[in-house]
């Protein structure tokens, strides 16, 4: 009986009788739908959340600096979203319900400088910098050294570090943004929201310093800024040297600025 012991039994197949497989459960799908699950409401919280193909605005976390470019929103807190103010200055906004976004004055937009950093512009179309007590403001047409930001990302939690050497906060006395610290504690862990919306990336590349010919970057720029009373744009020429040492440099936008102000037909640029 012992030599029985060893067969293995199986059940009675009689002819012509179909046998039916034992499904195996997926322990992987499982996973990946838990994960959907909690990607979902994460999304839901945000106000987002695609269904049936149709996607509605949704505001998921960076977690990756090439993914921090187009609409972005500064979240400190639990749905508590930096906000830009007239004067320059920002603050922190007020708490956000279930299902609701950051409202149009806590939108920013986010600029790929290179690899490692970004630029940030308010909604009043000017771009964030550090001014000298460490107070964050927006006050800046053009992106130089004081205006560019690095994001940090490390044990899945993010700071951003300031040209200053500092993390960006909010200080406690009175909710604005600063950049005081030079380590990062858990005042200065922030999530950058991004704003899931179709043909963003057009707009991100007529910035991107990056993507086509100095010519093409130059043009695009000036598009954003200069009146066209007379249909017609108007544009240094001649040799764009300086352009092109200029990006080698990371002071692209400092000298496009430049140029456009020697245009006299910048409503920005007098």
């Amino acid at each position: 009986m012992s030599e029985y012991n060893k067969v293995r039994v199986s059940k009675l197949v009689l002819k012509n009788e179909k046998v039916k497989k034992k499904k195996k459960k997926n322990k992987s799908k499982n996973k990946d739908e838990k994960i959907n699950v909690e990607e979902n409401q994460e999304k839901i919280n945000h106000g987002t959340l695609t269904i049936n193909q149709f996607v509605l605005r949704n505001w998921a976390e960076a977690k990756l600096v090439s993914e921090i470019s187009g609409p972005v929103a500064l979240e400190f807190g639990s749905q508590t979203y930096v906000t830009a103010m007239d004067n320059g200055l920002f603050t922190l906004g007020p708490p956000h319900n279930e299902g609701e976004g950051p409202l149009p004055e806590e939108i920013l937009t986010a600029i790929i400088v290179n690899e490692t950093r970004i630029a940030l512009k308010s909604g009043y179309g000017k771009y964030l910098g550090v001014d000298k007590d460490g107070t964050i403001v927006g006050r800046s047409d053009a992106i130089g050294p004081l205006e560019q930001f690095e994001p940090i990302f490390q044990d899945n939690k993010l700071a951003i570090l300031a040209s200053t050497g500092c993390f960006i906060s909010i200080r406690d006395e009175d909710d604005s943004l600063v950049a005081k610290n030079r380590t990062a504690g858990p005042n200065e862990i922030v999530k950058v929201r991004l704003q899931a919306v179709e043909n963003t990336e057009e707009e991100i590349d007529k910035l991107d310093e990056k993507k086509g010919n100095i010519k093409d970057i130059e043009k695009n720029y000036v598009k954003m800024f200069q009146k066209f009373q007379d249909k017609k744009m108007r544009m240094i020429e001649g040799k764009r040297s300086e352009l092109k040492k200029a990006q080698q440099e990371g002071k692209l936008h400092e000298s496009l600025l430049d140029r456009r102000a020697k245009t006299k037909a910048d409503r920005y640029c007098k």
